[in-house]
């Protein structure tokens, strides 16, 4: 029997019951298939596409017509998923109106169930705008991509205790605003129990550690199907790259020795119609 649809209240349900909510990123609609199956509560389809899938540096170039073909392609493959909808570099911090307007164009164009906006207090308002707006938002803090300039490249967030307190307090200011959910991403988990104790929403961790409510992690990292670095949070599950990499392989020495195509991948023709066409011929 399928499952019901995932919802905020259901999300905040395995909170209250310590029951772990799981999340995974996608881009497509293969893969959005494989996590409805596998049953994940959560899928974002996030800005990190932009070093997955299209071979970026980082996820600054990617737009909103990037964000919302990907995302509508994912809704299209897990439709019981709680999917949420990475909203890129400027899409939401030129002004609260333009950030309602892209948040918008998420649900209303690709079905997206919520929103995620990187920022701490400084994005309070932004997410109180967005939410007014009947748009549900999913808040990020810690390591933040978009603004990798100014934390000084890929690094943890967090380790001193005035920073550890800036990121506590950016945290009740986004649960404050109106959001339904937090993501930490690279900090101690020290910091992310006391985060994880003090909200009442759920709290979601992408090298935060065990103390939140949920895990997530890029998929195409988990999988080992992007080579490029790997965080020291990933866990690779899998090494589709060297899979994949083999089948190639093996592909190539086939159709060099003509073992590919076999007789049982062609479409043969009757032997009357055959004998026909000779006699046409």
């Amino acid at each position: 029997m399928p499952r019901a649809k995932v919802t905020i209240p259901y999300l905040f349900d395995k909170k209250a019951k310590k029951e772990p909510i799981t999340m995974l990123t996608c881009y497509d609609y293969p893969m959005a298939l494989l996590e409805e199956k596998a049953e994940i509560d959560i899928i974002l389809c996030g800005d990190s596409l932009g070093m997955t899938v299209y071979g970026y540096n980082g996820t600054l170039p990617v737009t909103m017509d990037m964000m919302i073909v990907h995302a509508a392609a994912v809704t299209r493959g897990a439709p019981t998923a709680f999917v949420i909808g990475d909203m890129p570099f400027l899409s939401y911090q030129v002004s609260k109106e333009e950030a309602v307007r892209n948040a918008g164009r998420f649900m209303q164009e690709a079905g997206t169930d919520a929103v995620k906006l990187e920022g701490g207090a400084i994005m309070a308002e932004t997410v109180k705008a967005i939410v007014n707006a009947g748009i549900p938002v999913m808040g990020h803090i810690g390591l933040t991509p978009q603004s990798i300039s100014a934390l000084g490249g890929f690094k943890a967030q967090g380790r001193s205790a005035e920073a550890a307190y800036r990121l506590i307090k950016d945290a009740e200011a986004l649960e404050a605003a109106g959001a339904f959910s937090i993501l930490l991403e690279a900090i101690p988990p020290e910091i992310s129990a006391i985060i994880t104790e003090k909200a009442r929403i759920p709290i979601i961790s992408i090298g935060a550690g065990l103390p939140c409510d949920g895990q997530l992690l890029i998929v195409h990292d988990m999988l080992g199907f992007f080579d490029r670095f790997t965080p020291k949070f990933v866990k690779k599950y899998a090494d589709l790259n060297g899979q994949i990499f083999q089948a190639m392989l093996q592909y190539k020495e086939e159709v060099h020795q003509q073992a590919f195509p076999g007789k049982e991948h062609t479409y043969g023709m009757p032997a009357e119609e055959m004998e026909k066409l000779h006699k046409m011929l």
